[in-house]
């Protein structure tokens, strides 16, 4: 993914618009409405099971001042009424979809190991690739050397040399505001596939695609896949 030419449409946290971020309704929403991917954050809980959330606590989402990583599954299933699933619940439902992916973002370095371990354990391996920082992509390297990774990125300044030897990303992902077509045609020239985030509006994925890129992760599926 994607073909050349075409420009694939990632759902951001799946349709946050539509359903609350984070959750299989969110993702199934997403898919439903042409995705095709879901990005989703992945987190620990205290007894290491990987689950869906972007934020250290529950009180954005979820209404408790709590952090994730002080509970464990059963604690979080029980205060979010089953709201948050497992990683392990993501990938199963994205396999329902022939084509989708799933696009796995490690905001905590320290999660990346139990994620690289549950997509194994799943099966999702052709499914699923990694996207977030330096410190989580080298992680996600340590832990599978043949991982396909997004190295996520938002400054002016590019990724290191020495960042990118180590990291082997097949994708560089840019926050948006930063994408010309210059730097888009570096990054194809240098062998790697070039993503962008998070745009919502059609005239910004039009500009995304007049830049040339392979990828948009949006939070409104519908609209940019019409754009795209």
């Amino acid at each position: 993914m994607p073909a050349r030419g075409r420009v694939a449409v990632i759902g951001h946290r799946g349709a946050p618009y539509d359903h609350r971020e984070n959750t299989l309704p969110s993702l199934r929403a997403a898919l439903e409405a042409g995705a095709d991917a879901v990005e989703v954050d992945v987190r620990l809980t205290a007894d290491r099971v990987p689950v869906l959330l972007h934020d250290s606590t529950l009180e954005r989402l979820w209404g408790h001042d709590r952090r994730l990583a002080s509970l464990t599954y059963a604690q979080v299933d029980e205060v979010t009424a089953g709201g948050v699933p497992t990683l392990r619940d993501a990938l199963a439902l994205t396999a329902k979809y022939p084509s989708a992916r799933a696009l796995i973002d490690l905001p905590d370095p320290a999660a990346a190991s139990a994620a690289v371990a549950e997509v194994r354990e799943s099966g999702a391996g052709p499914r699923a690739y990694y996207c977030g920082g330096g410190l989580s992509m080298l992680a996600v390297r340590d832990a599978d050397p043949a991982a396909e990774i997004a190295l996520s990125w938002c400054r002016t300044a590019p990724p290191r040399p020495e960042l990118l030897a180590r990291v082997r990303p097949r994708w560089l992902n840019y926050h948006f505001g930063l994408v010309t077509t210059g730097l888009v045609e570096r990054a194809h020239a240098d062998g790697y596939l070039f993503a962008a985030w998070t745009a919502d509006l059609p005239r910004t994925a039009r500009r995304l695609r007049q830049a040339g890129v392979d990828a948009v992760t949006t939070n409104r599926v519908a609209p940019v896949r019409a754009v795209l």
